[in-house]
């Protein structure tokens, strides 16, 4: 394909214009939870919209990092800190991030015009080897797709792409109706940064699959060593064959989306404690609203005095709730206040 017709295409696709990245936060500048170090668990944990995968007879923590390709911004530096030389069968350790589906129906999955998508990325460990990236498409009929790249140079950043066509390995599996994505607020696709990857999850480099091949047997075991680090930023995940240059997006409409999935928030009362049992409470609008009704904990509570001691939830929806809290005996004015979370990750 010529220059002039990749960019007819990306201009046809509405690509070229400007929020091409289906990657939510790939300049990793959004860290609501933690910046610090914090273990893998399944789950995100610090750097908003990238999780941290881990079962393994090791573990690894997520932190943010200055060290960035270009100086400034942040990335995410991931640390072993139990080092397992012998990855079993069914173990893993990865780093990935869920898209929502209604956000990739211009991908056309599940139709014979379904799209050619590039991944790009910078890169840095100390370990040096073939890596993998698995693209997984969980709707309809979920398949899978392993991707190999090499980390070349030790302690260097590398910018690297991948191209992911819907007919790799001369398959027909995301062509066909099993392929297509549904259009809602669930998950489309998992793109996972593999460290390590047991042999149950091994299949062939760059060829569609409806088995659970996150993998290949040629990625390196990154939890072998408690020396190991690796570093990720400037994640892009775009319609086309070629990778364009990183979208750097302002923070407001990063955070904007970010909170999509995940916000914290503070709620407060002030006033008459005026008997026990009696709940005093206030409404908080999550802003923006959220992909789905939220689970609810409470972060941290305080008060003037002993009478309240912690705070409840109540009639959340995708707009916002109502926190309370009920004193155990009456008395004069006094006020109480809460942090909370509203979380519903893909």
């Amino acid at each position: 394909m010529s220059k002039a017709a990749e960019l007819a295409a990306l201009i046809g696709s509405g690509q070229a214009q400007g929020d091409k990245n289906f990657i939510i936060n790939g300049a990793t500048q959004v860290w609501q939870r933690t910046t610090s170090a914090t273990a893998a668990n399944n789950d995100y944990v610090t750097v908003d919209r990238f999780g941290f995968g881990e079962s393994t007879d090791g573990a690894y923590t997520s932190e943010q990092s200055t060290d960035t390709p270009t100086g400034t911004g942040f990335s995410i530096k991931a640390q072993v800190t139990t080092a397992d030389t012998s990855i079993a069968a069914a173990q893993f350790a990865y780093i990935y991030q869920d898209i929502e589906a209604q956000n990739l129906q211009s991908l056309q999955y599940g139709t014979s015009s379904a799209k050619t998508i590039t991944l790009s990325f910078s890169v840095k460990s100390n370990k040096t080897g073939t890596y993998t990236i698995g693209i997984v498409k969980p709707d309809s009929t979920a398949y899978y797709i392993p991707i190999e790249y090499t980390i070349n140079s030790a302690n260097t950043w590398e910018r690297k792409t991948i191209t992911i066509s819907p007919t790799a390995g001369s398959t027909s599996l995301i062509t066909a109706s099993g392929g297509a994505i549904a259009n809602d607020n669930g998950q489309g696709f998992q793109v996972a940064f593999g460290l390590a990857w047991g042999s149950n999850f091994h299949g062939t480099n760059n060829t569609w699959s409806a088995s659970t091949h996150y993998g290949t047997s040629n990625q390196v075991n990154w939890m072998d060593s408690t020396a190991n680090n690796f570093y990720l930023t400037q994640v892009q995940l775009e319609i086309g064959e070629v990778a364009t240059p990183f979208e750097h997006e302002d923070i407001g409409t990063t955070l904007a989306k970010c909170r999509r999935y995940y916000q914290t928030f503070h709620a407060s009362w002030y006033g008459v404690a005026e008997a026990t049992g009696y709940f005093t409470s206030t409404s908080v609008t999550y802003s923006p609203p959220m992909r789905a009704n939220p689970s609810l904990t409470q972060l941290s509570f305080s008060a003037g005095s002993s009478r309240y001691t912690s705070s409840g939830a109540t009639g959340s929806s995708i707009d916002g709730t109502t926190i309370y809290s009920s004193p155990g005996s009456a008395g004069g004015n006094e006020g109480w206040q809460a942090k909370w979370e509203a979380k519903i990750e893909l």
